[in-house]
């Protein structure tokens, strides 16, 4: 009896660790935009290789108090990119095609998830 019990545990933890070590997917490709900066210059950024389905604040857009929005974003990942004119996934919402063409600079963003469809 105590064999079975001891046997389960193991099978149990062993099942678990498993679950906890697969790597969380990611979007393959960079995902591009434009910013302005603290003295008003235009500056590049990247997000390489980002986590699918997780919500992205851009960090040089995320305070619409303090940043103007992100703009002109270039999707080259492969999957497909949702941006947001709102911080945390908020507010009006476009769709970019994975490996698609670069947005003009009229397209603003503070946010962005990616999605596999």
């Amino acid at each position: 009896m105590r064999l079975r019990h001891s046997l389960a545990a193991a099978c149990g933890a062993l099942a678990l660790t498993a679950a906890l070590a697969t790597p969380a997917h990611a979007a393959t490709g960079h995902f591009n935009y434009r910013f302005t900066d603290m003295s008003g210059q235009p500056q590049a950024a990247t997000l390489q290789d980002p986590a699918s389905g997780e919500c992205v604040t851009l960090q040089e857009a995320a305070d619409p108090d303090a940043s103007a929005p992100a703009f002109a974003p270039h999707n080259e990942t492969d999957e497909f990119a949702i941006v947001f004119t709102e911080p945390d996934c908020t507010g009006d919402s476009w769709t970019l095609r994975p490996h698609g063409r670069p947005a003009t600079d009229r397209l603003k963003l503070r946010s962005v998830v990616f999605q596999a469809r």
